[in-house]
């Protein structure tokens, strides 16, 4: 058993390594329902619903392609209808004309936003 002196130094401590995750959180509305269930069969997702909110959290890399949640809400939906559902974010995210991505290292977005991240010495 951990003494108290140890508990009290442990507690807050700064954790400094990636989680390689990302996500959002989405509006607990029809439209924030209907993407959480289409992003729930993905891979590495997991979602969590909650009295006022949903979180989409990811391993990596997040893909919500718009037309897949077209084809579930029922309309055509763009990433500024995204965005409206959307109240936050963590991670890289790239707005795409048909898909909105999500990185958990931005190194892994570089490609999309055009830095080459070289080292400088």
């Amino acid at each position: 058993m951990m003494a108290i002196a140890e508990q009290v130094e442990e507690f807050g401590k700064a954790n400094h390594t990636s989680s390689n995750q990302c996500g959002v959180t989405l509006m607990n509305n029809q439209n924030g329902y209907t993407i959480a269930h289409v992003m729930s069969s993905k891979p590495g997702v997991t979602i969590r619903e909650l009295p006022s909110m949903i979180r989409v959290d990811g391993i990596g890399k997040i893909d919500f392609d718009m037309e897949e949640i077209s084809e579930a809400v029922g309309w055509e939906f763009a990433p500024h209808d995204f965005e409206e559902v959307m109240s936050t974010h963590y991670g890289r995210m790239v707005v795409l004309d048909d898909h909105v991505l999500l990185f958990a290292n931005p190194e892994d977005g570089a490609e999309y936003l055009g830095f080459d991240l070289k080292p400088v010495s």
